[in-house]
């Protein structure tokens, strides 16, 4: 082909994705190698970054872990929560990873601490040099079940969750189930409700398994054996789904159940509303709107508003508004190509994706779920 005739180029490649995950017993144990099992040991260094509360509690042992090495390490400490997620917590870590010289490829990264702090790290971990690899050891139930497992990473920006990002798969993902036992119980719940999620539209196993062991395994922290077997459910569940379509190729997922008028709500109410519980919320307006449509009958839906209440989840209703969860979805639409692609319970353990939610159908199920809990009251209080 000639100058004249202009000429074309095609580039065709394909990235390799590969992590681990991988159950520790004690992963600050300075005898457990679990945490240098990736990258260059012998005078090698690590940047650290570790939830403020986290390092109030294993600060010390954090420490002591890389002294017994003999790793350079670089700790510094963010916030937790959802206000923490910002563009200034993202350059913050820049700036000190800037300070502190490591090398491109064999000195990861290592994230410790809740959902929010993952994902600012692995954002920040894609963004510097262009990308150097990370280590997530996730310290809250939400993290443990949800945001640790996936490749996504992101900071909040113009009043926008999850408005910046990118896919960065981490090396490795360390889940040390004994670190939840320091949460606060409203944590624990609010990690619960990803879990209940799966378990509605995807897991009718995982969903009988909530309703025989749910309660008693958040009374041990999930210590006991069946809190392992609910962890290891919900995490296999959430990799069957996240496995083929890391890069969101295909829009209709189910993992986005409860993600479609949960945005609105969170942005409102910032900290006062955790991740889960505004998941929780969405789940509920969604389980309504299917059994109005007759994609749920009534014992399946029974089922779902008593586990919830089993669970001592307790959901504040007062907190739904129809136009703001409208705008939420409007939002969704963009995100999802055009289309609404909402993800709604057929059946426990089964999903259908729907494009025709109309603003009024909200406000009833709002309703609805209002009367419920009303007609519920009702019923305690004649006993």
């Amino acid at each position: 082909m000639s100058a004249a005739q202009g000429a074309s180029w095609q580039v065709s490649a394909t990235r390799r994705i590969e992590y681990d995950l991988l159950n520790v017993a004690d992963v600050f144990d300075p005898q457990s190698d679990a945490l240098l099992s990736m990258g260059r040991v012998r005078d090698g260094r690590r940047f650290v970054v570790v939830d403020e509360c986290v390092h109030a509690h294993h600060g010390e042992r954090i420490r002591a872990y890389f002294a017994h090495h003999r790793i350079d390490a670089r700790i510094i400490t963010l916030p937790g929560g959802e206000g923490g997620k910002t563009l200034e917590a993202w350059l913050a870590v820049l700036r000190e990873l800037d300070g502190f010289p490591i090398h491109r490829r064999d000195e990861p990264i290592i994230a410790i601490g809740g959902g929010v702090l993952t994902d600012v790290v692995g954002y920040a971990a894609a963004s510097y040099r262009r990308g150097v690899p990370h280590i997530k050891v996730p310290t809250t139930l939400m993290g443990y079940v949800d945001a640790a497992v996936g490749i996504k990473t992101g900071i909040n920006f113009n009043d926008h969750k999850n408005r910046l990002g990118n896919f960065e798969p981490p090396r490795r993902v360390l889940l040390d189930r004994s670190l939840l036992r320091s949460l606060p119980p409203r944590h624990l719940r609010n990690g619960m409700c990803e879990i209940v999620k799966l378990a509605v539209i995807r897991d009718a196993a995982l969903f009988r398994l909530l309703e025989r062991h749910g309660a008693s395994s958040m009374e041990t922290f999930f210590q006991d054996a069946h809190g392992g077997e609910i962890l290891d459910c919900a995490i296999g569940g959430m990799l069957e789904e996240l496995a083929p379509n890391l890069h969101e190729e295909e829009l209709e997922r189910k993992v986005d159940f409860g993600h479609t008028f949960s945005y609105g709500l969170e942005t409102r109410y910032g900290d006062d509303l955790l991740h889960g519980e505004a998941v929780l919320l969405d789940i509920l307006v969604s389980t309504a709107i299917a059994r109005r449509r007759g994609l749920l009958d009534a014992a399946a839906a029974g089922r779902i508003f008593a586990l919830v209440e089993r669970l001592q989840l307790a959901p504040e209703l007062a907190l739904l508004d129809a136009e703001l969860m409208w705008q939420s979805l409007l939002d969704r639409v963009e995100h999802r190509n055009g289309l609404q692609r909402v993800p709604l319970p057929a059946g426990l353990g089964e999903c259908v994706f729907v494009n025709d939610i109309a603003r009024a159908e909200i406000e009833v199920s709002i309703h609805t779920l209002n009367q419920r809990t009303m007609t519920s009251h009702d019923r305690i209080a004649e006993c």
